[in-house]
């Protein structure tokens, strides 16, 4: 089979090449899965460019040690290994599985779950790490319905889900993004926008009972300034320096007054909460939202687009 292998660390364009591997064989309750899309996240820019914090953290401190990256999918089950009980080949899924990026991949049962019928398998495969961090980021800030609800970053891949997903929970949503990106996101219901290139959010006297930081450099005073004396502000994404102050400053904030400021962490999958997503597909209350699409073997330039940080939305890969 096809798929994009990387055995050292570099500029993307230079270290991920096509090539031949063997396909995966499934093994006890995994299933083998023929890739009809996958999508890039930012967390398989570290394992390309061999971020220092990434090495240390596993990634493989002189090379990389999983030599097929990409983790979001979608398509359709080709066979089954032993004591699987979820799914038979030919059942359409979306989910999570390590070398996505290749035109088959072996996923456990339970990082899976069938793909609604009124969704693409792009659009299937734009949903797991993004909407997951989005949707795990809200329900630590207690998301309840009636909030104010402020989303720092939402034309990103994890701000767009974030700001359709809180509309979900009957939340009224201001979307902070640039000028290029505001009617994307009333189209996606924001309640009212802020162009961060215009406006200092922090500064224009509206409060906000929950805070998604999804993208951004702001310091933690100003999200504090623009909650209200009892809101919470969860920190799921940002620069480096964003998230190491959250990390270490976060409580001193939240235990000099009501006001909570935390780092979300590391989002964990897991059956449950894409089945919780698979149902807000199918009931149109999400929508993935796809800035571009590359075909397998110009998988470099998606990741490498990405990495410039101008994507607005999700960023996939066409496999078959």
């Amino acid at each position: 089979m096809k798929a994009i292998v990387c055995t050292r660390y570099g500029d993307p364009l230079e270290v991920l090449q096509l090539k031949e591997v063997d396909k995966p064989v499934p093994t006890e309750g995994r299933v083998l899965v023929r890739v009809h899309a996958a999508s890039v996240n930012k967390a398989d820019l570290a394992p390309v460019r061999g971020a220092i914090v990434a090495r240390l953290l596993g990634t493989g401190l002189l090379k990389p040690k999983r030599a097929i990256l990409g983790d979001d999918l979608a398509g359709t089950v080709e066979a089954v290994g032993k004591d699987v009980t979820r799914f038979k080949p030919g059942d359409e899924v979306f989910g999570d599985a390590p070398g996505a990026f290749a035109e088959y991949a072996s996923a456990s049962q339970d990082l899976l779950v069938s793909k609604p019928a009124n969704v693409s398998f792009e659009e299937a495969a734009a949903v797991p790490i993004a909407a997951i961090s989005a949707l795990q980021g809200l329900r630590k800030a207690h998301i309840q319905a009636g909030q104010k609800v402020l989303v720092n970053g939402a034309s990103g891949g994890v701000g767009t889900f974030a700001l359709q997903i809180a509309k979900s929970f009957d939340t009224q949503v201001t979307a902070v993004c640039s000028s290029g990106n505001l009617e994307n996101a009333r189209a996606m219901g924001a309640d009212h926008v802020v162009d961060y290139t215009k406006e200092d959010f922090s500064r224009n006297g509206q409060r906000y009972d929950l805070i998604l930081a999804a993208n951004g450099d702001q310091p933690l005073r100003a999200y504090s300034r623009a909650l209200t004396p009892q809101g919470t502000c969860i920190v799921a994404g940002g620069s480096l320096t964003q998230i190491f102050q959250s990390l270490i400053l976060g409580r001193w904030y939240s235990k000099s007054g009501g006001q909570t400021i935390a780092f979300m962490g590391i989002a964990e999958l897991n059956q449950e909460d894409l089945a919780f997503l698979k149902e807000l597909l199918e009931n149109c209350k999400i929508k993935p939202w796809i800035d571009r699409r590359y075909p397998l073997g110009e998988t470099a330039r998606a990741v490498r687009y990405l990495e410039e940080g101008h994507a607005t939305g999700k960023v996939v890969i066409n496999v078959k």
